[in-house]
């Protein structure tokens, strides 16, 4: 079997699940990600690509390069796993969000961890319903640390989180019409074009009556999805646990994983030649009911954590 007519591939490639977790992507794109693929196949000397090797090729496209060289403590480790697991387990159980694709405290990038949403089709509108799931999603990292370690150990990783949001809801609010308050138009500030070395500033299109009516409502959006997104880690919070230890075992969760965990089964371990995702949404494999561990469980007392970061 072959992707290309230079590129040997081992029988357990399903071409159906790479096309599945790319959706979007140009040929140039997918061009890429099978030559990427090769060079992992060669690095590890085989002479036909395997699976695992287009997903990490894929990864690599998608997330970034993993940076093995970053060392973490295992502390900071704890704490990005706790992070990436609220931003999944809301994802999960909000809807109309897109399915999690893979979760992962291995740093890439700019990044200490990632969770990563892919949906199962290519999209070109967003509904209402699920610009606030990705929302309350967004929050989700910011309440799991909240929730583990108190207010006072809250760390900057969400500040990315919390300006993508608050940029959603603006737009719900003053470019979508998703506001019943402000009805459906378009409120902006338009600064104009420079022109010869001048700044062409013409004021802001509203008043200061609407600015502040539409600082109400970005502020509702967020309010309401972020209540959302904690009264759902709140009613999770074994699965948060659990979630968080895999991370710490694995460092990377695939679907399957995340599937049997959202069930509050024991996930099976990743493949031993690297984790295989198939993007099997509605696969449910049976394994024993376990309770959270007990030794990665820190205490949920907000004057006192356990564990330091």
């Amino acid at each position: 079997m072959f992707i290309s007519k230079k590129v040997p591939v081992a029988a357990d490639v399903e071409v159906k699940y790479i096309a599945r977790g790319t959706p979007g992507f140009s040929g140039a794109e997918l061009a890429n990600v099978v030559n990427e693929a090769a060079l992992f196949a060669a690095r590890a000397n085989k002479k036909v690509v395997s699976m695992s090797d287009l997903e990490k090729a894929k990864d690599k496209i998608l997330m970034g390069a993993e940076k093995h060289s970053m060392v973490m403590s295992e502390d900071d480790k704890l704490l990005t796993a706790y992070h990436e697991a609220g931003h999944c387990i809301v994802g999960e159980l909000s809807p109309d969000h897109d399915p999690v694709y893979k979760v992962s405290i291995m740093p890439r990038g700019r990044a200490l961890g990632i969770t990563m949403f892919l949906p199962e089709r290519d999209q070109y509108s967003a509904s209402k319903r699920k610009l606030e799931s990705q929302i309350a999603s967004l929050f989700g990292g910011r309440i799991a640390e909240l929730m583990i370690y108190g207010g006072d150990r809250v760390t900057t990783g969400a500040s990315n989180d919390i300006e993508r949001a608050t940029e959603l809801a603006r737009n719900m609010v003053t470019r979508w019409g998703f506001s019943d308050r402000l009805g459906p138009l378009v409120y902006s500030e338009d600064n104009g074009s420079p022109f010869m070395g001048y700044p062409g500033y013409q004021g802001s299109k509203v008043s200061a009556n609407v600015a502040h009516q539409i600082d109400e409502e970005i502020r509702a959006v967020i309010d309401r999805n972020y209540q959302r997104a904690e009264t759902l880690l709140s009613e999770n919070i074994s699965i948060l646990h659990k979630m968080a230890d895999a991370l710490m075992k694995w460092e990377t969760i695939d679907r399957d994983q995340i599937d049997a965990l959202m069930s509050g089964k024991d996930p099976e371990p990743p493949k031993d030649d690297g984790i295989m995702n198939k993007m099997n949404i509605n696969k449910q494999e049976k394994s024993e009911v376990i309770e959270p561990p007990k030794v990665l469980t820190p205490s949920l007392n907000k004057n006192k954590p356990a564990g330091q970061v």
